[in-house]
């Protein structure tokens, strides 16, 4: 019996055993949630992955980030600056350029959990480890932008940017981290920083966190235990112990779910939107099932470094060869939309009049035929020297969707006369390792989660590509670099005038379905599975994760 059936078989007798009733009769004070990945790290700034922000999101608050109505909000802060209230004023840098200067009072009552107040060190401590060229962080060209820090009190901070972006109250990425514990590690070797931080050295010190639980248990790779934070600022959480138990084959997480094992699945990092509806359609009297399309953008990543990808025309090719439309309505009900580019169709800026290409195996044959692969007696393409077609593919091992995709990709590449192979790795080594220093020698096909209009810079600048030289900082996996895209780029972050920003949003999306560092599948839906007893679970659609709410869960008697 394969591994697959066996979860099937388990799953079934489960179901047989308990029967169709609720699991639990009553609400409990613990909650056990379910998610498909461990985090590569729980330092704030490395690795951006989901399921680190979805831990995160309960120990610690950014300074401002979207709410489930795509508005902007405070969290950290105590109110909102806006040009509007004065809370930011324009300036001039001292180059003479245009620049702003944006006052956040940090909640008065922000405290680490090991009593140490949360302040304005902590803010300029955080600048310091972005900006600096060993650095490593993610998102470097945020804090290359803040120009000074001023204190006006502990509670109190200015940044000055060097530039005025149509989001310059928006500092979602900056991820407040504890002097008090990470200056002295940082000073002491920046460039092994991101080896050594308290994050990783010593996970569930208190003095990490500062929101409504605190870490107090980790099993890489298996599970994380919090617990209530003593100095939490705002309403108190519900539950007295949530677990999140990593289960990486989400046949499994089914079974665990059935079993009792885990009261849950995240929507953000759980069962794919096909296992869901089947999920539902067999067992949903018996949970509560809560479905948000949003910007999770599927894709594969290509490793624009290989000579094979490094030719424009085979990356058309290979996206024409594939039949992503048949993909979508035969997995996922036609429920979630193939993409034209990173740009969802939800999003005001998504340009209405370009469609995704569309499946034309015979287009895709000219191209490589023009780019000198003709097709073998056995159906191979191969070059002049007689050397195959032939590429490697990696997702995520264990998810069952992915994996399936994967397949039907190979195939219908195979058909098209390109060999692809298939070589996989657990989430936290291909997030961790292979992504981030760029070992992957084809494609890769993973999930991008962003916020409404988010600027592609992390991802698409030719300065954000992971290098040794900048200690792997970055998301430009792919290592695409094109003068206009960097252009585009910066321009559209200045440009505060809605019209003109959407006319150049436009042409980012021209450009990107034109030169292909991605190939776009699909925009997915998250697929929330909840027990009937739970409350205060409000999906986003974007990168923040439901636990920015979690003080708001609460059990309530089942119906």
């Amino acid at each position: 019996m394969t591994g697959a059936r066996r979860v099937a078989c388990v799953a079934a007798l489960l179901a047989g055993l308990l029967g169709g009733g609720a699991l639990r009769a009553a609400p409990p004070d613990g909650l056990t949630i379910g998610i498909a990945q461990f985090p590569t790290t729980f330092h704030p700034s490395f690795d951006a992955a989901m399921a680190k922000s979805y831990i995160l999101a309960m120990t610690r608050r950014p300074f401002t980030a979207f709410d489930p109505d795509w508005t902007l909000v405070c969290f950290l802060c105590v109110s909102l600056p806006t040009l509007d209230n004065g809370g930011a004023v324009r300036e001039t840098t001292p180059d003479g350029r245009p620049g702003i200067a944006v006052t956040y009072r940090i909640h008065p009552d922000a405290t680490w959990g090991d009593g140490v107040p949360v302040t304005a060190e902590d803010v300029r401590f955080t600048w310091e480890v972005g900006r600096h060229p060993k650095g490593g962080v993610d998102n470097m060209e945020l804090y290359r932008t803040i120009l000074a820090i001023d204190v006006l009190d502990s509670k109190t901070v200015t940044f000055h940017f060097d530039r005025v972006t149509f989001d310059y109250n928006a500092i979602n990425d900056f991820r407040l981290l504890p002097a008090h514990l990470e200056r002295a590690v940082f000073e002491a070797d920046p460039a092994a920083y991101r080896k050594a931080t308290t994050f990783d050295t010593d996970t569930t010190h208190p003095g990490l966190y500062f929101g409504p639980y605190r870490i107090a248990e980790v099993v890489p790779g298996q599970h994380v235990v919090l617990v209530p934070n003593p100095t939490w600022y705002g309403d108190p959480p519900a539950f007295t112990r949530l677990v999140v138990r990593v289960i990486a084959n989400t046949a499994a997480l089914e079974a665990n779910l059935l079993s009792g094992a885990i009261d849950m699945i995240a929507g953000e990092l759980g069962l794919s939107l096909d296992q869901a509806l089947a999920f539902e359609a067999r067992h949903g009297d018996r949970f509560r099932f809560v479905y948000r399309p949003g910007l999770v953008y599927e894709h594969v990543d290509l490793n624009l470094d290989n000579p094979i990808l490094a030719d424009r025309r085979v990356r058309r090719a290979l996206l024409l060869a594939l039949d992503r439309a048949a993909i979508s309505q035969r997995l996922f009900d036609g429920r979630q939309p193939v993409a034209a580019t990173s740009v969802s169709p939800l999003d005001h800026v998504r340009l209405e009049s370009l469609p995704p290409a569309p499946h034309d195996p015979e287009a895709a044959a000219e191209l490589l035929d023009a780019a000198g692969w003709r097709t073998g007696p056995d159906g191979l393409r191969r070059d002049a020297g007689g050397a195959p077609l032939r590429l490697e593919i990696m997702t995520t091992a264990g998810n069952r969707t992915r994996e399936l995709v994967q397949q039907v990709l190979q195939a219908q590449w195979k058909a098209a006369g390109i060999d692809v192979t298939i070589r996989n790795q657990p989430a936290r080594v291909l997030f961790g390792e292979t992504l981030t220093h760029r070992r992957f020698p084809g494609m890769v096909m993973y999930a991008w989660i962003s916020s409404p209009e988010n600027v592609p810079r992390s991802t698409l600048h030719s300065d954000s590509i992971p290098s040794q030289a900048n200690n792997w900082a970055g998301q430009n996996y792919t290592g695409y670099a094109d003068p206009e895209m960097d252009d585009l780029v910066e321009r559209i972050e200045v440009e505060l005038d809605v019209t003109r920003r959407t006319g150049m949003w436009h042409r980012l999306q021209e450009i990107y379905a034109r030169d292909l560092p991605v190939l776009p599948l699909y925009f997915r839906a998250e697929a929330h599975v909840l027990p009937s007893w739970l409350s205060g679970v409000t999906p986003t659609g974007h990168m923040g994760p439901t636990t920015l709410w979690v003080e708001t869960w609460r059990a309530v008697e089942a119906p």
